[in-house]
């Protein structure tokens, strides 16, 4: 009997790693990856001013592409800052509904000069965002909400990751 879908939510700060993280393990899990600021950045070339709604309707387009992979039986992982309890109880439900384990990956960087320095040198060249700066990942630090009862596993990117063993870990093997 096949296992059930893993949906691997990622969290934490810009330039902490998320995306390099979550790219890597979406290919060792092979898995379907769903990236919102890519998402977001389509939403930009359309027209639609940066705002609450457009970060909104990026959330929730991930949210619907998730659920269709999920229900092939597909493992998902979501690249997405998801540093507010909404936007971590929206994969947990997903995770519910769908029959699928759902694992947050709170990726962060301990080494504050490597992550400013990632930020420093950061060119992502997506429309509809500026590069962040600095400053920006100070206040984002202060407004992520605490952890609750997720469960969650922390990834620490100043340091070596086994990515094999933590995809291994992820998929139940």
């Amino acid at each position: 009997m096949p296992t059930a879908p893993v949906l691997v939510a990622m969290a934490g700060l810009q330039g902490a790693g998320k995306s390099t993280v979550a790219g890597l393990l979406a290919a060792r899990l092979r898995a379907v990856l769903v990236s919102v600021d890519p998402l977001e950045s389509a939403l930009a070339r359309a027209g639609i001013e940066a705002s609450f709604e457009r970060g909104l309707a990026a959330y929730l387009v991930a949210e619907e592409v998730a659920r269709a992979n999920l229900a092939l039986d597909a493992h998902v992982v979501v690249d997405a800052a998801n540093y507010v309890p909404q936007a971590r109880a929206m994969w947990t439900r997903l995770g519910e509904t769908a029959a699928a384990r759902c694992v947050f990956v709170d990726v962060v960087c301990s080494d504050e000069a490597l992550h400013r320095s990632r930020i420093e040198a950061r060119r992502r060249g997506l429309a509809g965002f500026d590069e962040v700066t600095w400053a920006q990942v100070e206040r984002r630090r202060a407004e992520t909400a605490p952890w609750g009862d997720e469960a969650r596993l922390t990834l620490d990117t100043a340091s070596e990751i086994d990515l094999d063993e933590v995809a291994a870990a992820l998929a139940g093997a």
